[in-house]
């Protein structure tokens, strides 16, 4: 028996395994975030953004939050994507009003070879710690989604050193030393096999990997240096866990060119930025993986009759039929006001039971 209690709303692991629902489920990238003023007053709690991943009590608080507003279908863990680099000592931080940055960065074969092993369960335990007091607070109201960033886009930020216009470094350094970033990725996907599995182990009942920076390859390059280490990711999961299948969604930020190769990778579902139609991606890939997406985040900026008449678009380009979750083509952006947010997920909730008779 599992420790946890029965899963109440089960539509969004069913819609990434592509059964049938009785309406489209929603949730949003960045859900726990700073749109909401509670979560602005729980970071100043903390003291900084760091302090708020490593402590489970208010990674749980945040992770939750969005959940007494709206009813989504998924609670997404609260942390961030670099937390293995940092786990690795490369000194993640963060500048107030930037994004993250390394104290340490990768300019070299050397810095490659010196990279220490992780281990998760001592030095990011407070993550799979933060999984698992969540899971137990959601009480089996909605499944919980673990998350880890993908080897080529932790690696970008490792050799930057924080993010980048151009990438020029990180490009130079794969072109340059392939032998070397080979090396770092297959390193980080190890990593990142540990810490899926280990979420899992805690409670996460499906995952995803954020390629945010896999779009800004070459075909070839993406195919070579992102994609060949996420289907090494894909095929060291926990497939099965507390009696259900756990699924596996791959996000890479405009990567709507590969689908066919990012749906051969094994993984149950590929997440959509909106620069690419859902309705010409699913003619594309068929029923061989679920589909997530694909509103563009600035959307919620519009009046709630704009935010609605958009909704209904996506919905009816996907069209009839299961395999559909719906989501933002990429994370809420803070300014948007949260009762946007909330005709949002009514909408989709509203308007996609039509599609599921």
């Amino acid at each position: 028996m599992s420790e946890f209690a029965e899963l109440k709303n089960d539509r969004f692991l069913k819609a990434l395994l592509r059964e049938e629902v009785d309406q489209t489920p929603v949730w949003m990238m960045r859900q726990a975030g700073r749109y909401l003023p509670e979560y602005r007053k729980t970071r100043q709690q903390a003291g900084d953004f760091m302090s708020l991943c490593q402590s489970p009590e208010l990674a749980c608080e945040v992770t939750m939050q969005p959940l007494r507003r709206y009813p989504f279908d998924a609670a997404i863990l609260f942390s961030d994507i670099l937390t293995i680099p940092d786990a690795m000592g490369q000194g993640l931080f963060f500048a107030e009003g930037e994004g993250p940055k390394f104290r340490k960065t990768i300019r070299s074969a050397a810095d490659v070879d010196q990279l220490p092993d992780v281990n998760i369960a001592s030095e990011l335990s407070y993550v799979t710690d933060a999984v698992s007091v969540i899971r137990k607070e959601l009480n089996g109201s909605v499944p919980l989604i673990g998350f880890s960033g993908s080897p080529w886009t932790l690696a970008t930020y490792m050799i930057e050193g924080g993010g980048s216009k151009d990438f020029r470094i990180a490009k130079q350094f794969m072109y340059d030393n392939p032998e070397a970033m080979h090396l770092l990725l297959e390193k980080l996907a190890s990593a990142v096999i540990d810490y899926l599995n280990a979420q899992i182990k805690a409670g996460a009942q499906a995952v995803q990997i954020f390629d945010t920076w896999g779009g800004i390859l070459t075909p070839a390059a993406y195919r070579e240096f992102s994609l060949n280490y996420m289907n090494k990711i894909v095929d060291g999961l926990i497939k099965e866990n507390d009696g259900r299948q756990v699924p596996a969604i791959l996000f890479t930020k405009n990567g709507g060119q590969w689908l066919e190769d990012i749906a051969d990778s094994g993984c149950q579902a590929i997440g959509l930025d909106w620069t690419t139609d859902i309705g010409q991606a699913r003619a594309r890939i068929g029923d061989r993986v679920a589909l997530q997406g694909n509103m563009d985040p600035t959307m919620l900026y519009a009046s709630p009759q704009a935010i609605r008449k958009e909704v209904g678009s996506i919905l009816q380009s996907f069209g009839q039929g299961a395999g559909h979750v719906f989501n933002l083509g990429h994370g809420i952006t803070p300014e948007v006001n949260p009762d946007n947010v909330a005709v949002f997920v009514e909408s989709v909730h509203e308007l996609s039971a039509q599609y599921h008779a």
